[in-house]
């Protein structure tokens, strides 16, 4: 008899992602033997160059981000299953946010429980939340930089988020009510990084609910730890959880979650064909200076011009986080309703005016 379905669900899904990396590390010739790892035998990392059959390089490592919830303690039971088998080691990570009394007890207790699962490298790591763009940004924040600093600590390949496809619903609402744009409805990426790690993150459960994950943990008997927060209406995504989706599926049926998520890889690939134009589009709307024309830029779709002022505005200094869809619409009117106004003030003291037929972004 196999396993519960909620848990060979969780199973396969990290299945799936695990031997995505062994392709892109084949791809990448850092390690061999993904195809043997494909069909459940170890893989075998392949020798450096000028290696001997004696000086191997250790197996890969992927971490999975646990705050000891049910959505990631599930993740980190189903990596602590299908790593060994393909030849990849599993530690695990917790981040300690500091925002609770007893948070450091309950991140050593979250380590506790990852080494009973036989993952390692386990640490909590604590970290200072600061307070711009808002609790909820700032600790999102602070906890991506503890671990990118953890998976550049221990050399991991790959870390491992816990998000279901009821977060990418939370995702798409709330940047639909944030009127950010095709790109804040398109959600979460299942794969995901920042500069010099372009694709770090992974999110295995975007197609699976967190009634799968809970479900998954229950029967395990795996302990889950509900985080208050999650339950406090002092935060947005705390208020749309409890009470904005109940309503729009008591209002419009079941099925708002699924449709929530499909948009949002609908709209993830139609921005993904947008920022490709841009790119291709920019060389062609600069002058010999490297100047932005407006003439030329005014010619452009609109979404591919404002793609355009936004990369500018962010290369001269803006913060991404805090450039919005109402700062970028103010530049294009420097393009599309030129009455001779003045400068643009933007996030990050970045200043957007216009020129002698051309726009220059610069710091102020």
């Amino acid at each position: 008899m196999g396993p519960h379905p909620a848990v060979a669900a969780i199973r396969l899904a990290v299945r799936r992602v695990l031997h995505d990396l062994l392709n892109e590390a084949s791809r990448t010739n850092s390690y061999a033997g993904s195809g043997t790892a494909a069909r459940g035998r170890t893989a075998e990392p392949a020798p450096a160059p000028g290696d001997t059959p004696h000086e191997r390089r250790p197996s890969p490592l992927v971490l999975v981000a646990c705050s000891g919830g049910a959505d990631s303690m599930a993740l980190a039971s189903a990596l602590a299953f299908e790593a060994p088998k393909l030849g990849i080691r599993a530690g695990g990570i917790t981040v300690d946010h500091g925002l609770q009394p007893g948070s450091d007890l309950r991140a050593q207790e979250v380590v506790l429980r990852l080494r009973e699962l036989g993952l390692d490298p386990v640490e909590a790591t604590a970290v200072t939340v600061g307070r711009e763009g808002g609790p909820e940004a700032a600790a999102r924040d602070a906890r991506y930089a503890a671990l990118d600093a953890g998976a550049e600590r221990h050399g991991a390949c790959a870390v491992l988020l816990g998000h279901t496809r009821d977060d990418q619903a939370e995702t798409v609402l709330l940047g639909l009510a944030r009127g950010s744009g095709i790109r804040s409805l398109s959600g979460m990426a299942a794969v995901s990084g920042g500069p010099g790690a372009a694709r770090r993150y992974r999110r295995p459960f975007l197609e699976l609910d967190r009634q799968t994950a809970r479900k998954a943990c229950m029967v395990q008997s795996l302990p889950v730890w509900d985080d208050p927060h999650n339950a406090d209406p002092a935060y947005t995504r705390s208020r749309l959880r409890q009470e904005g989706l109940p309503a729009l599926e008591k209002a419009l049926g079941k099925g708002v979650v699924e449709a929530l998520a499909r948009t949002a890889q609908l709209s993830r690939d139609d921005a993904d064909a947008l920022d490709t134009w841009a790119r291709q589009a920019e060389a062609s709307v600069r002058d010999t200076a490297g100047l932005l024309e407006c003439a030329k830029l005014y010619a452009l779709p609109p979404a591919v011009r404002r793609r355009i002022l936004r990369q500018a505005a962010i290369e001269a200094g803006a913060p991404a986080g805090s450039l919005f869809a109402r700062h970028i619409e103010e530049v294009d009117r420097l393009i599309t309703g030129w009455r001779g106004q003045g400068a643009i003030n933007l996030p990050g003291k970045v200043v957007a005016q216009r020129q002698g037929g051309r726009l220059v972004i610069r710091q102020g």
